[in-house]
């Protein structure tokens, strides 16, 4: 009678290199999809290119991780495997082998408890790793620290900038959706949500943190490497969480103390004709309800700071680079890009909309 275990083991081991084949591509297509699918390419958003002490910590902690955690699922495979090997084949109707169950079997049992033994002290190794990198984030130097107030809404962010214990109030200013940090410069971010719980990661920089409703959290950090990096919303808050996009340019000293200086200047008054007509369609419109823009009659604050908008290089909170081809689009209809989002669809005419858009981008 012909043996046809070896024939199902071998159509078992195509089916299972099939599936996991067909799992491989899923997780190709989705992440090549993710790719093309961002919008606006704003930088790295990577924990294994870290651009500052604390990310180089973290950076060091999954490094270990993933050495320790790599090895185990090769020991644990690569048993498995002997396992199947060493195992004796069968008829499908061959009674079960029960023998073992009634007599200790020593070599088993020594394997079952240095495996034990093995997994508790790899785990004793990880903890400890944690906490010393726990301890290291914590040691971070701060003197002369840049202080940024950043809260979390749904669906951007806002970030208002100083003052130091020993500015004046004059000195502080508001952006949105972009800080620009001195490189080698402390920085202590104070974070806090106005809507839901978002949570702040940039990881070329630094962990996650949350921003709660109602309580206050500081994230430190210090950019040693000029560069723009991603920075992303890493906790689910409604329909849009994944388009709550930000970055952080690490600027130069002197390049970040010319945008500082340009961005406590107030908007000036415009002698442009066409800007002077956006001007007044942005303050005659319901704009003013939500936005500020300093040196004008506009100064609520419900959405974003609108005083050095044009400046800025993306729009939506990353999903749209800042041209006025996609100014104008978001003004024209932000439901149709970002479904949600608490802006209103324009009822501007053409011309109205494209002095609008000419003067918010002359706002820089």
């Amino acid at each position: 009678m012909r043996n046809h275990a070896p024939d199902r083991i071998r159509s078992r081991g195509v089916w299972c290199a099939r599936a996991l084949a067909f799992l491989l591509l899923l997780v190709v297509a989705g992440a090549a999809s993710a790719i093309a699918s961002s919008p606006v390419d704003t930088g790295p958003h990577e924990v294994i290119a870290p651009a500052g002490v604390q990310a180089d910590r973290i950076g060091q902690l999954w490094n270990l991780f993933l050495a320790i955690t790599t090895l185990v699922t090769l020991a644990v495979f690569a048993v498995f495997a002997f396992v199947l090997w060493r195992t004796p084949r069968a008829e499908a109707d061959a009674p079960a082998d029960l023998s073992s169950l009634g007599r200790h079997e020593a070599g088993a049992y020594r394997s079952v408890v240095g495996g034990v033994a093995v997994s508790i002290a790899l785990l004793l190794v990880l903890l400890a790793a944690s906490v010393w990198t726990d301890r290291a984030l914590a040691r971070i130097t701060l003197a002369d620290a840049l202080n940024i107030r950043v809260t979390g809404h749904q669906w951007w962010w806002e970030a208002r900038y100083g003052p130091a214990a020993d500015e004046p109030v004059s000195n502080q200013f508001v952006t949105a959706n972009e800080l620009h940090v001195p490189v080698g410069r402390p920085v202590i971010v104070t974070l806090t949500g106005a809507d839901v719980i978002h949570s702040l990661w940039v990881p070329s920089l630094a962990g996650k943190k949350d921003l709660i409703p109602g309580r206050t959290a500081k994230l430190e950090f210090r950019a040693d490497r000029p560069g723009v990096y991603r920075g992303q919303c890493a906790e689910f808050c409604g329909y849009q969480h994944a388009y709550m996009g930000f970055q952080v340019f690490a600027d130069a000293p002197s390049d970040y103390a010319a945008w500082e200086a340009r961005q406590q200047l107030e908007t000036g008054t415009p002698t442009d004709a066409t800007l002077q007509h956006g001007e007044q369609v942005f303050l005659g419109s319901t704009c003013i309800m939500c936005h500020t823009v300093n040196g004008t009659t506009a100064q609520a604050n419900f959405g974003p700071d609108l005083t050095h908008v044009g400046g800025r290089t993306t729009l939506a909170a990353g999903m749209l680079r800042n041209t006025p081809q996609d100014l104008k689009r978001w003004i024209s209809d932000p439901q149709k890009i970002k479904p949600g989002v608490n802006m209103p669809a324009s009822t501007l005419s053409d011309a109205d909309l494209d002095a609008l858009v000419a003067w918010l981008g002359s706002l820089k």
